[in-house]
């Protein structure tokens, strides 16, 4: 994931890139009539529709940068013609990198300076 809430994840035929961005957000709450941390909550808890597994994909493809048409395509190919579950991890990571954002940046001292005063030598 990055900072911007894309998130490439080898899919269907390939490697694509997914982002939900705030138009993509508001399409899939017009066209799940719910809001989207609702259809993310659906797909936590068993409780989704089948447009929600669609449509969380084949926006989060036009918001990666993919052609309309294109994912589509790839949406009626790798999802509605597959069982359900098989995209349903997708859906996840896809709606949920959009709503949260990146994983929080590395911890460690690997790049931070030393806190600690140095001692007295």
């Amino acid at each position: 994931m990055s900072r911007d809430a894309k998130i490439t994840l080898t899919w269907a035929d390939g490697d694509y890139t997914f982002r939900l961005g705030w138009g993509e957000l508001a399409e899939l709450q017009e066209k799940t009539d719910a809001g989207p941390y609702v259809v993310l909550n659906r797909l936590h808890t068993h409780h989704w529709r089948i447009e929600d597994l669609s449509n969380v994909i084949r926006l989060g493809l036009v918001g990666g940068g993919l052609e309309p048409v294109k994912a589509l395509k790839l949406v009626r190919t790798y999802v509605e013609a597959r069982p359900p579950m098989e995209n349903h991890p997708y859906a996840v990571a896809i709606l949920s990198a959009g709503l949260i954002g990146a994983e929080d940046e590395p911890l460690g001292e690997d790049e931070a300076p030393n806190q600690m005063p140095e001692a007295n030598q």
